[in-house]
């Protein structure tokens, strides 16, 4: 038999050049980071790759949850997704509670967040993919979120403006459930109210054993996440350092607007973006998804991307970084970390995205997208 006998398809052959300059690329920003201070930034490097090979493998996401509980009536996908910060909550509540150098997402429910969702839900559906889904899917090669991703950078730098304004709007305030019951009894009364919201969204169906399972295992990576760099998972700050920073260095002087003027902006804005542990993790995430895909031979960059395609995805990616800075977050840093740190906005992020949803939806058609 002759060589070109056993060798492999030329069609395959692309993918395992992307799968090896993957590796490479791994290995580049693990040189980068291990002279850093930080001795915890490999380690949340590593979760962030597992992640985003999670993400691929199974298939997961949300934007396509919301369409089948709003279009259909179909709550399964989006009743299993509570899973995720029911696990997550298992790790993040005991540790930040009693463990030195751990913290949790605690922020208010105001109109603020209320706005900042449903402009969020508007940009989900519309660009087809939330925080987490974009970057996995750009990871993959999609040229639809190629273009949303630094729309969404540049909204949240929009986001970051408007936010103290924002905050000044009529709110509750912080519905923290540890002052009110102690870690331990957070836990429970967290567990509690996420089961009675799935049970609510899934009105008496069975969302599956598969679906439990991928939401269980992303809640699960997501407290490895947590353990390794000190903070619940977040995408959308990072995401929107992204663009600050070369706003910065091209003249624009962001610590004199009120968002910047706090030391942990001040700093993030100054320092070295690898040197952020969500910043690796966005990038950590990106890159096990393209080793996910590449490995699989499911890069997704010959999907063709028409003009209204893009546009949806521009304005997608924009309405999800300004909504993203006024409701603390998106799918993962409001709602699972939020959730999964007992606070109460995280579930109110989760209700309040749901309208903004129900538009973007029905604006779909005008990007090219279906509407299911």
């Amino acid at each position: 038999m002759s060589l070109a006998g056993i060798a492999p398809p030329a069609t395959t052959r692309p993918h395992l050049l992307a799968f090896l300059g993957g590796l490479a690329a791994c290995l580049l920003v693990l040189l980068a980071i291990l002279p850093l201070a930080d001795g915890a930034l490999p380690g949340v490097f590593a979760a962030a790759l597992v992640l985003g090979i999670a993400f691929v493998l199974m298939d997961f996401g949300f934007a396509g949850s919301f369409r089948a509980l709003l279009e259909r009536g179909d709550g399964r996908m989006a009743g299993a997704s509570f899973a995720a910060p029911a696990v997550a909550a298992l790790v993040i509540l005991p540790m930040a509670g009693l463990a030195e150098g751990y913290g949790r997402f605690v922020a208010p429910v105001g109109l603020s967040l209320v706005l900042g969702a449903a402009l969020f839900g508007i940009g989900m559906q519309i660009a087809s993919g939330c925080g987490s889904g974009v970057l996995v899917a750009a990871g993959q090669g999609s040229r639809r979120m190629a273009v949303a991703l630094p729309f969404f950078c540049v909204g949240g730098v929009v986001g970051s403006l408007l936010l103290p304004a924002a905050l000044r709007l009529p709110s509750l305030g912080a519905l923290d459930l540890v002052p009110w019951f102690g870690p331990w009894g957070g836990l429970l009364v967290t567990e509690a109210l996420l089961a009675l919201a799935a049970a609510a969204v899934l009105r008496g169906a069975w969302p599956g054993w598969s679906a439990l399972r991928r939401a269980a295992i992303i809640g699960a990576l997501a407290a490895l996440l947590f353990l390794a760099s000190g903070m619940p998972w977040g995408i959308t700050t990072e995401l929107t350092l992204w663009a600050a920073q070369p706003a910065q260095w091209l003249g624009a002087d962001l610590m004199a607007h009120e968002f910047w003027q706090v030391p942990w902006a001040q700093a993030a804005l100054a320092g070295p973006l690898l040197a952020s542990p969500s910043s690796l993790a966005n990038l950590g995430l990106m890159l096990g998804a393209f080793l996910a895909a590449a490995a699989r031979g499911q890069l997704r960059h010959g999907v063709a991307l028409g003009w209204r395609g893009a546009a949806g995805a521009a304005l997608g990616g924009l309405l999800m970084g300004i909504g993203a800075r006024l409701s603390f977050g998106c799918n993962i840093g409001a709602f699972l970390g939020g959730a999964s740190s007992a606070s109460l906005h995280g579930l109110a992020w989760f209700l309040a995205v749901l309208p903004g949803c129900w538009l973007g939806i029905r604006l779909r058609p005008a990007f090219g997208l279906q509407r299911v």
